[in-house]
């Protein structure tokens, strides 16, 4: 039986100022795929991780690059924002003021493994950047989604702590597209790698195939 892919994007163009932001003929994603998405600053990685969270908004955890966090509110509060469609308004507005039994055992569970257990009610404006990356991938993964976009949601920490990160995001999500630009995690973590040049895509390849060359090749202008 035939499955059909968790992402295409077809005929994606898109320019602005003049030069050229995306310019994809056709990009299948296969429901599945670990996917890391590289390329040089301004390659177009926002972009096309916009572009394909526009395909499926309702399916899809987004970590974004700002994190978009609420800083006056705690930890717990900010990854609880990840699960507010599974409940109504009210429930919703009495968690804000007393924390649910239920969910404050679920976001601390996931607290440690995020290495923000002493954090959980702590207002993400006192947090280094660091801890506001995880507490941002916690809110992603507190929505329980089956496909997971990420723009560098690994950046602000240790190689070490972002492999940890990486295999977690990819334990709980089927599909994970990722842009980074860690060549290390890029090997370590994933399946597939697409390189994005002025928006195009320049290569694409399985991680096994992919050569020291082929990666110098990406960055070089």
């Amino acid at each position: 039986m035939t499955h059909s892919p968790a992402f295409q994007l077809k005929d994606c163009h898109q320019q602005g100022n003049g030069q050229t932001i995306l310019d994809i003929e056709n990009l299948s994603i296969a429901a599945g795929e670990k996917v890391a998405l590289i390329g040089k600053s301004g390659a177009g990685k926002s972009t096309l991780l916009n572009k394909l969270r526009g395909l499926r908004p309702d399916e899809c955890a987004f970590c974004p690059q700002h994190h978009g966090l609420v800083p006056a509110l705690s930890v717990y509060h900010n990854i609880y924002m990840g699960g507010l469609e599974r409940h109504s308004t009210l429930i919703n507005l009495i968690n804000l003021v007393v924390p649910r039994p239920g969910s404050k055992q679920d976001i601390s569970s996931l607290c440690q493994q995020l290495g923000l257990s002493e954090k959980l009610f702590i207002s993400v404006d006192q947090l280094s950047g660091g801890q506001q990356q995880r507490t941002a991938l916690g809110r992603a993964l507190y929505q329980q989604a089956d496909l997971f976009l990420g723009d560098e949601p690994v950046s602000a920490v240790d190689n070490e702590q972002a492999g940890q990160l990486l295999e977690l995001l990819k334990q709980q999500h089927r599909t994970v597209i990722i842009a980074l630009h860690n060549e290390q995690l890029t090997r370590n973590h994933f399946d597939r790698v697409i390189g994005l040049k002025q928006g195009r895509v320049a290569m694409d390849k399985p991680v096994a195939e992919i050569s020291d060359s082929d990666l110098a090749d990406i960055y070089r202008d």
